[in-house]
């Protein structure tokens, strides 16, 4: 078993990193996944100076790191939505992720990335039978108000869906997707360079300060200035920008890939071939990878951590899960075991804006594969004047209270909802 990113592994690296970063550019992009990578390529198509400054490599972080779907719409209640933000705000939310998907495959298009991109449709699963009310009532409102490519399906209906007998019915949304991350992020990548921007791997920013006409970067590797600066880090902000870590909580999230399957245990397992999404708050979700394997991930454990260690024993976790759901497979090998951190808000929507003198657009709180595309290119046209669509452009972000950057606190959540899914 490979304790490693199946995205990763199975894709090709990127390999058109700029040598040591030095001179002045109109804008500097700190992070080279999803957000980072799509506004500088539109940057750059626009006839921008753009420089990317990734710490790891492109795609290290959450774009690298995920379960492989482009879901549409709200993963929160619709009906929440509604009630907080009102009917047109939540529908301008809801319908801004379908065009996160939207510009992904306009991007692929554009570019001719091969990265097995397919509209698959999702289903929403309903884990205990008092879970369809909820599902059935957020239904209702979706379809009438803004999506009539939904439908409820009955346990009966699932039985061509899924091979299981764990779920008591779902809701399908048609218009979600899947593609294969990896591929994805380097084609992105080598778009953007394509373009003309300049993108540097193994260069983290040490220091970021305010100078005549804009900023100055300091990264191991050399010193660049740009007139405008967008941080695209998410979870894996550093504490130089303490602003940005006091409001971000950064949540592991762990997947595991199985050996790829016959087609025999394909029809008994994923005969429906989508992304699946269970309503437990500790939840999993799945999906059959391009080469045939069952990505399997879930949050496991509440830990801000993830390396070798922490992995293996939220692999140990996910397996069981994954046999629960699906006994055939019990004796099915795991080839992949992975985790990645997930950059949570307080209340799970995103954030976009300008703050300490920087753009941002972060907070995805582990939906941000759909839309951060989209997002970097709605923030590329921000900092170049042009108006966007852009919900999230004025909600207010607290610090999340007693976050100094490390979340000590992430056990008790655990608990909590670990009681919650017991009780309801």
């Amino acid at each position: 078993m490979k304790y490693s990113s199946y995205w990763h592994d199975s894709a090709p690296a990127f390999n058109g990193t700029s040598d040591a970063p030095t001179g002045h550019y109109d804008v500097a992009v700190i992070g080279a996944g999803f957000t980072g990578l799509g506004a500088a390529r539109k940057l750059a198509k626009d006839g921008a100076s753009v420089v990317v400054l990734e710490a790891q490599t492109v795609g290290f972080g959450a774009s690298g790191r995920n379960g492989g779907h482009l879901n549409n719409g709200l993963a929160h209640s619709f009906g929440a939505a509604c009630s907080r933000f009102g009917n047109q705000t939540a529908i301008a939310m809801y319908r801004t992720f379908d065009e996160g998907i939207e510009t992904i495959e306009r991007v692929i298009a554009e570019e001719g990335i091969a990265c097995d991109f397919r509209r698959s449709g999702k289903l929403k699963l309903a884990s205990k039978p008092q879970h369809m009310d909820e599902i059935v009532s957020n239904f209702n409102l979706v379809n009438k108000l803004v999506d009539s490519d939904t439908e409820i399906l009955t346990r009966e209906d699932l039985r061509g869906e899924i091979g299981s007998d764990a779920f008591h019915g779902a809701m399908l949304q048609s218009k979600s997707a899947m593609m294969h991350m990896g591929r994805f992020v380097t084609g992105l990548a080598e778009a953007a360079a394509r373009h003309g921007a300049q993108i540097h791997e193994n260069s983290p920013v040490k220091d970021c300060v305010p100078v005549m006409h804009g900023h100055r970067l300091t990264t191991p590797q050399g010193v660049v200035t740009a007139t405008k600066v967008l941080l695209a880090t998410g979870a894996y902000t550093t504490n130089r920008f303490g602003w940005f870590r006091r409001r971000i909580v950064p949540v592991g999230s762990f997947l595991v890939a199985t050996r790829p399957l016959s087609e025999d245990e394909v029809a008994a397992t994923l005969p429906g071939d989508r992304t699946c999404v269970t309503t437990m708050n500790v939840g999993n979700y799945f999906r059959l990878s391009p080469d045939r394997r069952l990505i399997f991930g879930g949050r496991a454990r509440f830990s801000a951590s993830s390396d070798q260690s922490s992995d293996a024993k939220s692999g140990t976790v996910l397996r069981a899960s994954m046999i629960e759901i699906f006994p055939h497979l019990a004796d099915v090998q795991i080839d992949y075991c992975w985790g990645g951190l997930v950059d949570m808000t307080k209340d799970r929507y995103p954030r976009t804006g300008q703050a300490e003198g920087v753009f941002y657009a972060m907070g995805y709180s582990g939906h941000g594969a759909q839309i951060a595309t989209h997002l970097g290119e709605i923030m590329a046209d921000q900092m170049t004047g042009v108006a966007r669509v852009n919900p999230w452009a004025n909600l207010p972000w607290h610090a999340v209270p007693g976050n100094f950057g490390k979340p000590w606190f992430l056990p008790f959540v655990g608990a909590y909802f670990r009681i919650k899914d017991k009780i309801s």
